[in-house]
């Protein structure tokens, strides 16, 4: 058995997501003379040693699509071990840039949509990726018992119609029956709006209502042995334990925070953009920024590498 020292560290890979104003983002098909030739895949490549990440990124899409990056945000990590390598797979958001991409190296290239995949075979790695790519970039909590569960409602069937698509049914102090009634109504709501619903906390109340999720809280974290058998399961963090704890429980996403002072947790150690950004860089699952958050924030978060941001009163 080779020894921990002699076990090789795995290849850096920049990958790009690149994504028109219409949803669709492009993949390429590997050519052939490659290892998984014919498979698709998020353009990219080998970072050079000492290379920054960004400035790999644009090297590789320049010599393999032809085009200038102008604007790309750090966004999730991979690690995948195929049977010729062990590689760490540093996604970006690639959402501007110039030039009209094609193929320098005689490799495909397809629009493609999350509703509608026309091409086939992925690479494996590239599965949990596709599934990140169906969270918006707004994860918007509910606070109806601050300012009434009519209130509420209408504001969620006025963001539904703009575009909303990620909820968090989180009214810490409605009584049992209470709340079961508004996350019905949360649910009948948005699910003709294709959008996402998790319950905060309670699994059993998610599974029995038919949500889409539950959305764990940190001390969760920490006492379960398991994913929650429901579709999607999101959690609350703080700090790196907390992190590291929500991806070996298999989270498909995390909220992250409180970056800025808030007044649901006035006594909350703030992290701070720096500290947030730091706490996510190489993390493998999406994470929401939190805490303060107003729509103008959005920007930041991505630089910093969100996927986005979770508001309360923001979102209303």
């Amino acid at each position: 058995m080779a020894s921990k020292s002699s076990i090789a560290p795995p290849v850096e890979v920049v990958a790009a997501v690149i994504e028109r104003p219409d949803g669709s983002f492009l993949l390429a098909q590997r050519p052939a003379g490659k290892a998984y030739a014919g498979y698709w895949e998020f353009p990219g490549g080998k970072v050079e040693p000492g290379e920054p990440l960004a400035a790999a990124l644009s090297r590789e899409l320049h010599e393999e699509l032809g085009i200038e990056v102008e604007r790309a945000y750090p966004w999730i990590v991979r690690n995948f071990v195929y049977p010729h390598a062990a590689v760490r797979l540093n996604f970006f958001r690639v959402r501007l840039w110039r030039g009209e991409p094609h193929g320098r190296e005689a490799q495909q290239l397809a629009w493609q949509r999350l509703s509608a995949l026309e091409v086939a075979p992925l690479l494996p790695a590239n599965a949990p990726v596709l599934r990140a790519l169906r969270l918006p970039f707004e994860y918007a909590i509910t606070h109806a018992g601050e300012i009434g569960e009519a209130q509420q409602l209408d504001a969620l069937d006025q963001r539904l119609a703009q575009g909303l698509r990620l909820i968090q049914v989180r009214e810490k102090s409605m009584r049992a029956a209470a709340l079961e009634h508004f996350a019905q109504a949360v649910i009948a709501r948005a699910r003709p709006q294709g959008a996402i619903v998790l319950i905060n906390s309670d699994i059993e109340l998610a599974q029995r209502l038919g949500a889409d999720g539950v959305h764990l809280s940190s001390v969760q974290l920490f006492s379960l042995g398991r994913r929650p058998a429901l579709d999607w399961c999101a959690a609350s963090c703080h700090n790196a334990a907390e992190l590291a704890c929500a991806v070996r429980l298999g989270v498909d996403f995390v909220v992250l925070g409180p970056v800025q002072p808030t007044p649901t947790h006035p006594d909350a150690r703030i992290l701070g953009w720096d500290g947030f950004g730091a706490l996510v860089q190489g993390l493998t699952v999406p994470v929401f920024a939190l805490g303060g958050m107003e729509p103008g924030d959005l920007e930041i978060a991505w630089r910093r590498g969100a996927q986005g941001i979770a508001m309360v009163r923001g979102s209303w």
